[in-house]
């Protein structure tokens, strides 16, 4: 009987030992091997949604930092429009002690030389090729849920000098419109879709210091929402068709919109353009 009790007391310290091993094991190293060596690459940088996105200048590029088994990619966004970013859901971005992420002002260079201040995110990324959850906040304070994916790094020296040169260009700023408080008109060009919708042109702009909102008067009485940088806009109208209040980012070349029209037979969210031309304004 002796024995048989000796027995189990040994069978429970050889348990007992294991899940302490296991348990060692586990807390040694709470950094996943990212499977790729320290250092600095260009990666690219995916989401769920076409108005979210790098910046168009970097090519769906940014800076994927490696360090000490740590992931971080930097993204060079398309405006200022986001104003942070939370790695997790917008649920979770919301509570209490939720650490957000800072913009940073990056300094863009476009193929025309146009070069224009947009934010910039320094991202967590638990895993390459994986999609994982990114929350952003727009500059309407509501926050939006979206599913990214980093892939693809590549030692390319030419591209990370490209997407570290934030800041450091020659070329001066294209010269915004100067506008004056109130109320102007300027033409205004609509791309994409099927090509049967249209926008009254010109278009009213109203001006609030540095800030622009466009009202874009639909062809269609079916549009029911647009989206501008992660941010939904309602119509301002009931009858008649559609009438939206629009930020303007900036003039003179296309920015993204989606308007979501319900003359199908289900709603569907559709990709256009718009162009402002300040040679127009009066």
């Amino acid at each position: 009987m002796k024995k048989l009790k000796k027995s189990k007391l040994i069978l429970i310290a050889v348990i007992a030992a294991a899940m302490l091993s296991m348990a060692a094991c586990g807390s040694g190293s709470q950094t996943a091997d990212p499977g790729i060596a320290d250092g600095t690459y260009a990666a690219t940088f995916t989401t769920d949604n076409s108005m979210f996105h790098v910046n168009e200048a970097y090519e769906d590029k940014g800076i994927l930092t490696v360090k000490d088994g740590e992931m971080t990619i930097h993204v060079s966004l398309q405006s200022k429009k986001i104003v942070n970013l939370y790695p997790g859901t917008s649920e979770d971005a919301q509570k209490e002690g939720a650490e957000l992420l800072e913009p940073t002002t990056d300094t863009v260079t476009y193929s025309d030389g146009y070069t224009d201040e947009v934010y910039g995110f320094d991202v967590p990324v638990p895993a390459l090729d994986e999609e994982f959850d990114l929350a952003l906040l727009g500059t309407k304070g509501k926050w939006y849920d979206h599913k990214v994916i980093v892939s693809d790094p590549v030692e390319d020296e030419d591209m990370v000098a490209k997407l570290s040169a934030n800041g450091e260009s020659s070329s001066e700023k294209a010269a915004e419109p100067e506008l004056a408080e109130g109320e102007q008109t300027a033409a205004v060009t609509l791309e994409g879709g099927t090509g049967r919708a249209t926008v009254d042109s010109p278009a009213v702009i109203k001006a609030n210091g540095d800030e622009y909102t466009a009202v874009i008067k639909w062809s269609s009485p079916h549009y029911d929402y647009m989206i501008i940088d992660g941010q939904r806009y309602e119509p301002v109208n009931t009858d008649g068709n559609s009438v939206f209040e629009i930020p303007v980012p900036y003039f003179d070349k296309p920015f993204d919109v989606i308007a979501d029209t319900t003359a199908m037979s289900e709603p569907h969210e559709i990709e256009y353009t718009l162009t402002f031309d300040s040679s127009s304004i009066k």
